[in-house]
């Protein structure tokens, strides 16, 4: 039995979503994400403003007028979306915890797959995999996916992105889009990276809260690491601690986006505190007139 509370927060998420894929990203992801390829459909008279290039001469030979290939574009694409359900989620000091931003860019992506009919799956992980659901069509196993999300209950709390990363490239069989979805606080994966984004068209969306990235002058602060347990009390009225931290933390992501950039992985920062549509859609744009 479904929680009332959790239906309810599955309700909102998809009228939210499905907003935002109707009205915003409409186009955008057909456009930007291309089938497999050009598939035969058949083979019809020649009409007043056909390719010549598509006559089929085979035929119109033996027929003795010309007659043209049709094909069309193999729309289907498997979608699978890799989420990082670690502890360190469990954090948000501004609109919201970054496990929810997570949940929200899932539906909005996963929607944007079903409505041009493309299958869509799931896996879970922490230092571990916690839940993997192969790809599917239709909106009831989208509406599955962010129930599962949302009501993640993870054995692990650390992260493991090799360890990910290394599971998607034994269970995806056909080349994919693959979006991973995460804080990306974790190290060693970049092998592993390398290599899903030869075989498949890999995506990765990096979520962040504003005071991982500076700390506000309040006083002496108890921080706790969500995926250790770590605790250590500081004084943010130091200047020169926020300073180091600062520091710090943007070394931390300038260096995740030179190896991202090195490696050739689009990436998508996304922060708890703005809203995530502008960078979907600044992705989108840059990735289209790159085609």
């Amino acid at each position: 039995m479904i929680p009332r509370d959790l239906i309810k927060k599955i309700r909102r998420i998809e009228i939210r979503t499905n907003r935002l894929v109707n009205d915003v990203l409409a186009g955008e992801y057909h456009s930007v994400f291309k089938g497999r390829g050009m598939e035969f459909e058949e083979v019809r008279e020649y009409q007043l403003g056909d390719d010549v290039r598509s006559i089929d001469w085979n035929v119109t030979a033996r027929m003795g007028h010309p007659f043209v290939k049709r094909f069309r574009e193999e729309r289907e694409l498997t979608v699978m979306l890799a989420v990082d359900v670690s502890s360190s989620g469990a954090f948000g000091t501004a609109e919201q915890m970054k496990a929810d931003l997570g949940v929200e860019l899932s539906a909005v992506l996963a929607f944007s797959a079903i409505k041009n009919n493309d299958c869509v799956g799931l896996i879970e992980f922490t230092n571990r995999i916690e839940k993997f659901i192969p790809p599917k069509k239709g909106k009831k196993h989208v509406l599955r996916l962010i129930r599962e999300l949302l009501y993640a209950r993870p054995e692990g709390s650390g992260t493991d992105l090799r360890m990910a990363l290394e599971f998607l490239g034994r269970v995806l069989h056909r080349r994919s889009v693959v979006f991973v979805i995460s804080d990306f606080l974790g190290s060693d994966y970049e092998d592993p990276l390398r290599i899903i984004n030869q075989k498949h068209d890999l995506i990765t969306i990096g979520i962040t809260d504003p005071r991982e990235l500076e700390l506000p002058p309040v006083g002496f602060l108890e921080l706790q690491d969500a995926e250790t347990g770590e605790v250590v009390l500081i004084d943010t009225y130091d200047w020169d601690l926020r300073r180091r931290f600062a520091e710090r933390n943007a070394s931390m992501q300038n260096d995740l986006q030179r190896s991202f950039r090195r490696l050739q992985v689009d990436h998508i920062p996304v922060r708890t505190d703005q809203p995530y549509i502008d960078p979907l859609v600044q992705f989108f744009n840059k990735r289209a007139s790159r085609l």
